[in-house]
């Protein structure tokens, strides 16, 4: 009888603590969101650069010509540029996930010395790459589409790599 009293008190116990651990959590997370909020308010008004989101710096969306043909198009952000040589593209289908290269070509960019990686083809404001398709896609065929780019006062991005549903 004493053990079953015990457990009972036990777990009322930890039922308190986790309660107490979770509004705990809860008022943490939204002070640290007001102090993050409050701290790039701060650096906007001392003229420091921000970093934008990567959905907002390179958005872009894929757009289909024909069953084999596609159309990635980038509408960068002012003062960002995408590097010519991180692109890839390739389609994954099949049983085995078969991973296929996709053909295409780059516009016309401008060369740019970049502090990371020398001199570079980069690509400013607006971007279309034309895609070709190995095959027609199958219903479940997906494209990785792989970037990477840069603020010009100093900020790069991480190689971004979307993976996205073709259709056929």
């Amino acid at each position: 009888m004493n053990l079953i009293f015990s457990m009972n008190i036990d777990r009322k116990r930890m039922s308190k603590n986790i309660l107490l651990l979770i509004l705990v959590l809860l008022f943490s997370q939204r002070d640290f969101a007001q102090t993050e909020t409050n701290r790039i308010i701060s650096l906007q008004r001392q003229g420091q650069n921000i970093p934008l989101q990567v959905k907002d710096a390179f958005p872009y969306h894929l757009s289909i010509i024909d069953p084999i043909n596609y159309q990635a198009t980038w509408q960068l952000a002012p003062g960002h540029y995408l590097y010519g040589h991180a692109f890839e593209f390739r389609m994954i289908q099949g049983q085995n996930n078969l991973e296929l290269p996709l053909e295409f070509e780059l516009p016309m960019g401008v060369t740019k010395k970049d502090q990371f990686f020398g001199n570079v083809l980069a690509f400013y404001d607006n971007i279309s790459i034309s895609l070709k398709l190995p095959a027609v896609p199958l219903p479940e065929a997906r494209i990785i589409i792989e970037y990477q780019g840069c603020a010009d006062w100093g900020f790069c991005y991480p190689l971004q790599s979307d993976l996205l549903m073709l259709s056929p």
